[in-house]
């Protein structure tokens, strides 16, 4: 395995770090009073390029492969996490759908304007009857002549006020179950689609996630993302492709903890001495580096294994899982290091706590990853 980066992403590591300390950390505070991203880091992140890590040189983006895109999720993470989710959302599970399946009219006409920021990408799979049984949905779409008539409603969808460009699962045919799912790509203006109530969230300010409404939503039949029927197999490779980016991100934001949690006991004193001199802080910021350091050599190996062109459902859900999980550990260890100060709002330890809790949750809860990790055990056993 080599996970050395050439020089061309070491210098964009280089940009994006300079951006995320200078910029976007100093605007964290305004993006948590106006629950909005200042359009002027919106601005820069286009000139970063940022807006097109996962899309090919030949529509506009940077063409990056896993490994490369890791390190710089890594230096997004260690962010403001809406910031973090806007940009994640739509360089993962918003563009990869197209960039893996779509076809070369799809690429040409959606791509380029993706990978500049000037559309942004969404994942609508989610429905109020259909979270972890993602084969329960109840969207439907039907063929009129050269059209799609799509009706449903898809609810906790990222991105879903930015966006101009959604990736809709919808049943084809329910005689066929799983088998009778397809991927469209809808654009918002759409006759027939709109976006709904905007979700009041927990943490993630700044990231907007809302419901999608199609009534009679209008879709062209050229809008058919890979085969008709191979939608739900389309969702498990979209979100599989995803979880090394955002293990990645969740990597970035436990670096951070850790430092400010290290900065802080340095600091911090107590009984005449640096509350890190005590055993049970300094103790705490040890397990806090060393399951660092594990996520980081998984997530570097999985990403490996993207591009490398393996098969890594089984690994992809364990590093989903594994990677969220440290990161509402650390998150959890951070506060108690800070005391207090780490439960007061004015300080990003707080948000950091609220923000982390959501990723045991979103692209597949952590059970959802322990079924698809003991699936795959028993399939490659019963091989045996």
């Amino acid at each position: 395995m080599n996970f050395q980066l050439d020089e061309d992403i070491l210098l964009l590591k280089r940009g994006v770090r300079d951006f995320v300390q200078t910029e976007v950390e100093a605007a964290a505070m305004e993006i948590e009073e106006s629950n909005a991203i200042p359009e002027r880091i919106i601005a820069m992140s286009k000139e970063l390029g940022l807006f097109g890590l996962s899309i090919p040189e030949e529509y506009g983006g940077l063409g990056i492969g896993m490994v490369g895109k890791c390190a710089l999720y890594e230096e997004i993470g260690a962010t403001h996490n809406g910031f973090t989710t806007l940009i994640g959302a739509h360089t993962g599970i918003g563009t990869v759908g197209i960039v893996e399946m779509g076809n070369e009219e799809q690429k040409q006409r959606y791509l380029p304007k993706m990978a500049s920021g000037e559309q942004i990408g969404a994942f609508a799979l989610t429905e109020p009857s259909a979270g972890s049984n993602a084969t329960n949905l109840k969207t439907t779409a039907v063929r009129r002549g050269d059209k799609y008539i799509l009706n449903g409603t898809k609810h906790y969808i990222t991105n879903a006020t930015e966006a101009g460009v959604f990736t809709v699962m919808a049943v084809t045919d329910p005689a066929k179950g799983p088998k009778g799912i397809t991927s469209f790509i809808v654009e918002k203006d759409f006759p027939g689609f709109q976006v709904g109530a905007v979700e009041k969230k927990m943490g993630l300010r700044g990231s907007h996630s809302a419901e999608i409404i199609m009534e009679d939503c209008e879709v062209p039949a050229e809008n058919v993302l890979g085969e008709e029927g191979q939608g739900y197999v389309n969702a498990l490779k979209i979100l599989a492709n995803g979880r090394a980016g955002l293990a990645a991100r969740n990597l970035g934001s436990c670096q951070k903890l850790l430092d400010l949690s290290m900065l802080y006991a340095k600091d911090r004193v107590q009984f005449d001495v640096p509350i890190f001199e005590h055993q049970a802080v300094s103790h705490m910021i040890a397990e806090m580096a060393m399951e660092i350091e594990a996520l980081r050599s998984f997530t570097y190996r999985v990403a490996w294994m993207v591009d490398e062109g393996m098969k890594v459902i089984k690994e992809a859900a364990m590093l989903k899982l594994f990677g969220s999980e440290v990161y509402n550990r650390i998150a959890d260890k951070a506060v108690q290091v800070h005391g207090g100060i780490g439960y007061i709002a004015d300080y990003p330890i707080e948000r950091f706590f609220r923000d982390a809790r959501i990723t045991r949750i979103y692209e597949g809860t952590s059970e959802i990853q322990k079924n698809i990790i003991a699936g795959q055990l028993k399939k490659q056993y019963q091989q045996q």
